[in-house]
């Protein structure tokens, strides 16, 4: 009997043993956690786009533009009109004597005129005569002198306005009031490569008004990011992502409400590459 207790005490010992190992083997919760690294490695930064004003241009307060012909410029069909434009005290063709020139994006071919036809895309002009295709209907054109760099010359003589009026024009025609405040969009354009993605140029034209914290003034909205323009000046936007930006022009009354007008609201897109 003494026998059979005692067997029956070692099977229960060795069983207890077995499942005391089985249990040990089992790796606990808080094991497993260590077994990831402890440091959580930084995340990586982005750039923040930002707005700043563009200095060391020089100023050209004397250059003019001039084109000789009436405020409204009429033919009866469609088709290449000659343009025929003077230009005083500044020089198309040459580069413009500034640090920009190397900081931005820079024309090789120097200083020109942008000629731009109902606030749409501007072409660039470095003789003072071409000849352009103008579609049949009402059109209004704004021209101004550039630096090589495309910032304009901003100044009561370097810009001239003209309504084109191309054919048969419908009664409900645009007729846009160039007296009236105006926005004109002109930089950023196209496709930016390389260094010249590191600070970009944002220009426009305002006609028949002025900018100021308390009346009128610009909303530029970048890839979401709101700026409020309220000194007339060119400005560099820093921080862009590569691909595609997309840029808002707003001209906005002393309240924030958009000033009436059917350029004073555009849109436009860049694409920046590697």
């Amino acid at each position: 009997m003494k026998n059979h207790i005692l067997k029956t005490s070692l099977i229960f010992v060795s069983l207890l043993a077995v499942g005391t190992g089985c249990k040990q083997q089992k790796k606990p919760k808080d094991e497993v956690i260590k077994d990831f690294p402890q440091e959580i490695p930084e995340e990586v930064k982005t750039s923040e786009i930002s707005l700043e004003k563009l200095s060391n241009s020089p100023t050209y307060t004397d250059a003019s533009l001039v084109l000789d012909a009436p405020e409204d410029i009429k033919t009866d069909h469609a088709g290449e009109i000659d343009f025929s434009f003077k230009v005083k005290n500044y020089e198309l063709g040459s580069q413009t004597a500034s640090p920009n020139a190397q900081k931005l994006a820079n024309s090789g071919k120097g200083q020109h005129i942008h000629f731009i036809l109902n606030n749409k895309p501007y072409s660039a002009h470095y003789e003072t005569t071409f000849k352009k295709e103008i579609p049949e209907g009402e059109h209004h054109l704004v021209a101004f002198l550039s630096r090589s760099y495309h910032e304009s010359v901003k100044n009561e003589n370097s810009v001239i306005t003209r309504r084109l009026v191309i054919g048969n024009i419908p009664s409900d025609s645009l007729r846009l009031d160039m007296k009236a405040p105006t926005l004109i969009y002109s930089r950023p354009k196209g496709e930016y490569t390389g260094k010249d993605t590191e600070q970009i140029l944002l220009d426009f034209f305002v006609l028949n008004t002025t900018l100021s914290e308390d009346d009128h003034k610009v909303r530029a909205v970048i890839n979401d990011k709101e700026f409020i323009i309220t000194e007339w000046v060119p400005y560099v936007i820093k921080g862009l992502p590569i691909g595609e930006v997309i840029i808002q022009l707003e001209l906005q009354d002393s309240e924030g409400k958009l000033i009436p007008g059917p350029f004073n609201k555009v849109e436009r897109k860049i694409m920046l590459k590697e």
